[in-house]
């Protein structure tokens, strides 16, 4: 090793075909070795590749034996004629790479294999080399091919098991997309259909889920975001991209999405059960149209220049805005009602009128307790008594009567809504 090294050295230049380097003739004394070369290759590889010792599987063993005497006997004949085409023993190699991926196993133990292997046989035929008064300049030759022809099989495994792990995950990724579809359909897929194929995309089904739809961002193509843990089924729907979180009520369940969606803006749909999917979905996408049209209290319509993973998520419940949803439904009916019920804040104009619309609203949530009213004003709470005197002098209704109460918290912030259009 110590020669070869300073050969190299020397020379400060690797042979892509090392094999070339060595004489053609020396192929001779290699081939009547080759039987007892690969015996000693696959017993070296049983005894210290723990993954591979099955002694009792004279099947293994003889695919073993079959893959390194095709390994080997491709050595030999490569110094024997370097353009002999490695196209068969590529195949081999490529398809052994391959059945480690489909077995679920790393390619660490094939690795490993490969090299043990290889040690074992350059070991041979240093040994026959020295027996038979070889040139040194020849072992350290064989050294170099060795190497050389160790990282020829090593790669074409690799090609294999990196084609069946990409095979693998295209797979899944269609059943998963399969899966997505039958939740999402309306009407309801079959319960039997849906267990069967989540079984196919290795997800497990849950008793509830919630759907997340998120707004789409400039150049994503619709897309929704990348290198999603595997408990999240992606997709679009409607032009947006589509989450499914599953068991959303368990602690932290939906705390588990802040880091997943750093940077989006999206609705999390109401928890439901498996077959009323669809029914989340719907939830979340009239959450996220509010979100736009700025009608939800403290989210404001999401910014489409925002730089890609930047931020926390913004991540609003459905479940905690019904009032503003159920609104939605028949928002111009509200509209029509808040003109007609509140038109005494009106004729004071926006800014007045606004201010004493806002402290209604926060008097109906705080049940007229003025001093709670305040304090989620900011404002003094005799400044609160004052304009509950102005409101009461202002309508023809008792606006503490329980029976409109509803109505009132309803309407205000329809009303809020437009007085805040003309404001701006």
């Amino acid at each position: 090793m110590t020669e070869l090294y300073e050969r190299s050295a020397e020379t400060d230049d690797l042979s892509a075909q090392p094999w070339r380097d060595v004489p053609r003739e020396e192929a001779q004394w290699m081939r009547p070795h080759l039987p007892a070369l690969v015996a000693s290759m696959v017993e070296g590889v049983q005894r210290h590749v723990p993954e591979y010792a099955r002694r009792d599987d004279p099947v293994y063993t003889e695919v073993m034996r079959v893959a390194v005497t095709q390994g080997m006997g491709h050595f030999i004949q490569m110094i024997a004629d370097p353009d002999a085409s490695s196209q068969e023993v590529h195949q081999v190699f490529f398809d052994i790479g391959y059945g480690e991926a489909v077995e679920g196993r790393g390619l660490e133990h094939l690795q490993n294999a490969l090299r043990v292997a290889s040690r074992t046989a350059w070991r041979y035929l240093s040994r026959e080399a020295d027996r038979l008064k070889k040139p040194r300049e020849l072992a350290i030759a064989l050294t170099e091919v060795n190497f050389a022809y160790l990282d020829l099989l090593a790669s074409a495994a690799a090609q294999g098991y990196a084609r069946a792990r990409e095979k693998a995950a295209g797979e899944r990724e269609q059943r998963r997309s399969r899966l997505l579809s039958l939740l999402l359909s309306d009407p309801p897929a079959p319960r039997d259909i849906v267990v069967e194929q989540a079984s196919l995309a290795a997800w497990p089904l849950p008793e509830r889920l919630a759907v997340v739809a998120l707004a789409p961002r400039p150049g994503s193509g619709g897309e929704g975001p990348a290198g999603l843990p595997p408990f999240l089924l992606s997709g679009v729907d409607r032009g947006r991209p589509c989450l499914v979180l599953p068991d959303p009520d368990r602690p932290g369940g939906a705390d588990r999405l802040a880091a997943t969606l750093a940077g989006w803006t999206g609705a999390l749909g109401p928890s439901v059960p498996v077959d009323r999917a669809r029914v989340s979905l719907r939830w979340a996408h009239r959450t996220l149209d509010l979100i736009d049209a700025g009608r939800l209290p403290g989210a404001r319509p999401a910014r489409t220049g925002r730089t890609p993973g930047s931020g926390p998520a913004r991540l609003v419940r459905a479940d905690r805005h019904m009032p503003e949803l159920l609104l939605q439904e028949g928002w111009t009916l509200a509209e029509a009602a808040a003109r007609h019920r509140l038109a005494p804040l009106s004729e004071l104009g926006p800014h007045r009128g606004g201010r004493l619309a806002v402290t209604l609203l926060e008097c109906l949530k705080h049940g007229f307790n003025a001093t709670d009213a305040a304090e989620a004003l900011c404002v003094h709470p005799q400044t609160v008594r004052y304009r509950l005197a102005q409101l009461h002098d202002l309508f023809d209704y008792d606006i503490e009567d329980p029976a409109i109460r509803l109505e009132l918290m309803l309407l205000l912030p329809v009303w809020l809504s437009e007085a805040g259009e003309e404001r701006d």
